[in-house]
């Protein structure tokens, strides 16, 4: 068998024995948004994946709500959310807090939103 047939077999086997049954690890497509707002953008992560705990009043030991515009600005500036969204999965103090980590692209438009001056 010569080196070519034998690097093909080999590539072969490493491709045919790598496989992904996580969907922690996928990403969705990220859209481009050039002026990231908190009524376009951030709400709607807000309500779909943190209200089930910080609502009015904040549910399940959850320390504050995160249900109006300021609530959301002040919990970036002071209390950590990027830190507590970003973290590894399974890592302590993750938030969602029980749930499955936020998909990339829906940080990178918290982080987003942060550099831009938290537009309204």
């Amino acid at each position: 068998m010569n080196s070519y047939k034998l690097l093909f077999l080999f590539g072969i086997t490493i491709l045919s024995s790598c496989s992904n049954n996580s969907t922690s690890d996928l990403i969705e497509p990220i859209p481009f948004v050039e002026n990231v707002t908190y009524l376009d953008n951030i709400k709607p992560i807000i309500e779909s994946n943190c209200l089930s705990c910080h609502s009015s009043p904040p549910q399940n030991y959850a320390p504050m709500q995160l249900t109006t515009y300021n609530d959301v600005k002040l919990a970036v500036q002071n209390r950590g959310l990027i830190g507590r969204i970003t973290r590894d999965e399974g890592a302590s103090g993750l938030m969602p807090n029980g749930g499955p980590k936020l998909l990339q692209s829906k940080i990178d438009l918290i982080i987003k939103w942060r550099d831009q001056g938290f537009q309204e």
